[in-house]
Order: structure tokens, then sequence, then C-alpha cells
């Protein structure tokens, strides 16, 4: 392919891409730093999970995302009685009295599932956690005696972080495998909370999903041009130096000179950002430099998605991470500062 081809086809996905996050905005209002999120993390390859109280519009924003993205789209809702088989097959007795077994929601669509919604995933066994991980990790199971692959599978979860009973917290191997941990808050905009509380327009959602055009986004051929934007957006040497010193203050972060009130900074990290994690946000951040129109990262592309790439890879000691919520956006932040952007 020629540079003036490559560029030309780059610049026209582009286009889809800002055409597809101005569909999801439609239906769902202040939200927009989300849904820029979950487009980087399309174009990116990389899982999302949702986080945030009830009713704030987790799973409206996800259903939005699913019909825009287009291919086959299924949902499974978290319980503590869900087993993992139940996400590849279920058993019945037939019209004919006869036991029969079909296909479940990972396997009913074969390699056309390019949204598998995960609604609270935290209410789910740790079995089911474990088969989730492989999904996400391989795109693949193994049912029937063979391999089932999806190659255009990406996997969107959410957590309700206000209930605590009766549910399981996700291992750090499974959250580590999800690119990006979103938080999703109330608008703050009292224009929109007005909109929202009183429009009709956002009181059905089935309607109000019905209203956005399906498929804007050719699915099938996402996972070939995602290589290519990483292969045209380029990292200077002094931008990935940066980077590095980024994630070492993750991990080392009193080396840094990185200090919180009544935080003895010597205790705090149990364990920073993984390798994993790391190549995650510059994949990211190549991702948001392109839809900025830039062939070239800049340290405010790795702002832009630092905290939502590397807050989850983070582990506190067991004294700290009681004070998790508060904690990690002063040490990120705290980490932004200390550590000298190029």
């Amino acid at each position: 392919m020629s540079a003036d081809l490559k560029q030309t086809q780059l610049a026209d996905w582009r286009q889809r891409a800002l055409g597809f996050e101005r569909e999801v905005g439609k239906a769902v209002i202040g939200l927009d730093q989300p849904i820029r999120h979950i487009l980087i993390a399309v174009f990116a390859r990389g899982h999302v999970m949702l986080e945030g109280d009830v009713g704030v519009g987790k799973t409206t924003l996800l259903r939005a995302v699913a019909r825009c993205l287009g291919g086959a789209y299924e949902r499974v809702e978290g319980t503590i009685d869900l087993m993992p088989n139940d996400l590849v097959y279920h058993t019945y007795i037939n019209e004919f009295g006869k036991p029969q077994v079909d296909p479940g929601p990972v396997l009913k669509h074969g390699e056309d599932l390019s949204v598998f919604f995960f609604n609270e995933v935290n209410r789910a066994r740790p079995q089911v956690h474990s088969l989730l991980l492989r999904i996400m990790a391989e795109h693949a199971v193994s049912a029937f005696n063979r391999e089932h692959f999806f190659p255009y599978l990406q996997v969107f979860a959410d957590r309700n972080r206000v209930e605590k009973e009766e549910t399981f917290e996700i291992p750090s191997a499974a959250r580590d495998r999800f690119m990006m941990e979103l938080h999703i808050e109330t608008p703050a905009d009292p224009a929109l909370r007005r909109a929202l509380m009183f429009d009709p327009k956002f009181h059905d959602v089935d309607r109000l999903l019905d209203t956005l055009t399906p498929g804007l986004l050719p699915y099938r051929e996402i996972p070939q041009i995602a290589p290519v934007i990483q292969q045209s957006v380029a990292a200077s040497e002094t931008l990935q130096q940066y980077a590095l010193d980024l994630w070492e203050a993750t991990r080392r972060p009193a080396g840094y000179g990185v200090k919180l009130d009544g935080i003895d900074m010597d205790r705090l990290i149990l364990a920073g950002a993984s390798a994993r994690g790391v190549s995650m946000m510059m994949r990211a951040a190549r991702v948001a430099a392109w839809l900025d129109g830039r062939e070239f990262v800049v340290p405010e592309d790795i702002h832009g998605v630092f905290r939502e790439t590397i807050a989850h890879r983070v582990f506190f000691n067991p004294v700290y991470e009681l004070r998790r919520t508060a904690l990690i956006d002063e040490l990120l932040d705290a980490i932004r500062q200390r550590v000298a952007a190029p």
C-alpha cells in the first residue's frame, strides 16, 4: 500500500470514527469523555470495564455503542448462580419431550460476535471470571470437542460499586485484561440533569436506541485498520522515556519525589502497573493522537488515557486499600506533576 493510499484510508476511517462518536452521543448525554475513551478502546482493540453508581447510564451507553458498532451482540447478567457453562450452552426439554442442547450467548453467533456485554460482572462467581479471562485474552473458547474463535470480539462489562453483598472481587489478572476502567458519573451540568429528568426522549431507552444508526463501523475491518493506526502514529524516543518514567513512578513513587499527605510512600504500593498495562496505555495514546488528526503522540495524549489505563493496575497494601477510591486519583495526579513531561 502506498503512503498516500494509507493516509487516505486513515483519514476515511477517522471520519467514520468521529461519526460513530457523534451518533452515540445523541443517546447518551453528559458522557463525552467516556464515549471518547470507548472509541479509543475500539480502535486500540481493548476491552472496557465501566464502574459507577446505579442508574448513571452505564448500560445505556454500552447498548448504544453496540448498536452503532454493528455485528452480533450478546448480553449476560451477572448473578451468583451463573455458571461458566451458562455462557457456552444451555440445555432444556424441547417440544418433543426430549433433552436438547443449544449454543449459549458466547457461541450462538459464531465468529460474528463483535460485542459481548457482561452486566454486573462482579455478581458472577470466580469460575465465570476465569472463563471470561480466557475469552478476553485468546478470543477463543473450547466447547463440543473443538475450539471456537471470535476474531472481532470486544468485551464490555460493568460493575456496580454500591452493593457489596453477594458480589465477588474480580481478580487482578482478569482486571489486567481490560484495557480501560472507566468511572461513570451523573452529569454535573444542571441543564443536562434537567433534560434527563424531564425530556421524554430519555425515558424510553429502547425507543431512544432505535433512533441510532446501526452498524456505522464495518466491524470486520477494524482488526485490519487498528495495526495500521499503531504503525502510522510515531512516539519519539523522548516520549518513550517519559512513558517509562511514568510506569516506574507507579512502582516506586517515592523515588520520584511523590508525596501524599499522611501516607507512608514506602509502604503504599503493593504492585505497580504491569508491562501489559503500559503497552495498552501507549496503544490508546496513539489512537487518541490519530483521532485528533496527528501522526505523532504528545504528552497530552498519554495524560488523556493515563488514569483509565493505569489506575486499575496499581495495587495498594491492605492498610491503604480501603481508602483506594480517594488515594488512587491523588497518587496518579501527583505522578503526572512530579514526572517531567518533554
